[in-house]
């Protein structure tokens, strides 16, 4: 299996609009984040979307993604989703419902968002979803995803392990219970906003250090980066030996 990031920004992604920062004005292509999304590709070749912002259709087109079998949903904030509707072409081409695995919460808010997306009659062109309910693991054209229920500041947020890789972002707390889960992974990736000034709703650098000798995956990549990280070649000679910061377009097999 491989997962590619298609994007590893927050909300803002980077740059940020008007920001003059040496990290919004960098040339280093590793400097510049889409909003945080994921693609999953198995062996047989099946692909799952993790979240599905607003960069979406230019992280498709950027890495040549032509596919998408099903839809993971962390939750329901609109860096996460709101792209939806840029879901379409692929749609129309596979010409069925597009699965979305999520929340029930997390449902009730797509189809508030795309109405027009569940309505008994659509007009021409407006994309069809069907939503699933994620309440225990789940096997998924042959791969068994189990879901992982963290905390963003208030809001239960849904992460995913998928054989020994893990993945959470928008994450500011992960259970004891859930921990269980995510103990001795080949790969972790969990969401830093910043290396410091704590956040409510956010994991930051020493959060996530701490989370990496508690859990001991064999290494561990940073996602939902904010400009506040730092220019990635510099930040990257700062973390612990196997604490890799990852960038939009990097791909891991496991």
């Amino acid at each position: 299996m491989k997962l590619k990031f298609l994007g590893t920004g927050t909300s803002q992604g980077v740059p940020v609009i008007g920001c003059k920062c040496k990290v919004c004005k960098s040339e280093n292509p590793k400097d510049r984040r889409f909003r945080s999304s994921a693609l999953i590709t198995t062996e047989e070749g099946a692909k799952f979307l993790i979240d599905c912002g607003p960069d979406f259709r230019m992280q498709m087109l950027q890495n040549h993604e032509e596919h998408v079998d099903a839809v993971l949903l962390t939750h329901e904030h609109n860096d996460h989703v709101i792209g939806l509707d840029d879901m379409r072409p692929l749609i129309f081409r596979q010409n069925k419902e597009m699965p979305l695995f999520c929340h029930k919460r997390v449902g009730r808010e797509v189809m508030e968002r795309f109405p027009y997306a569940f309505a008994d009659e659509k007009y021409p062109g407006a994309p069809r979803f069907e939503l699933v309910e994620i309440t225990e693991k789940f096997n998924l054209m042959n791969t068994e995803i189990i879901p992982v229920e963290v905390m963003h500041n208030q809001i239960p947020v849904l992460g995913f392990r998928f054989n020994n890789f893990g993945y959470i972002t928008d994450a500011s707390a992960i259970p004891e219970n859930e921990k269980e889960k995510l103990r001795g992974l080949e790969y972790l990736v969990l969401n830093c906003l910043r290396k410091d000034r704590p956040h409510p709703a956010h994991f930051i650098l020493p959060d996530v250090l701490q989370l990496f000798e508690e859990l001991k995956p064999k290494k561990l990549y940073l996602t939902h980066i904010s400009h506040e990280m730092g220019l990635h070649v510099e930040t990257e000679k700062e973390l612990p030996e196997n604490v890799h910061m990852a960038w939009d377009g990097l791909e891991i097999d496991f």
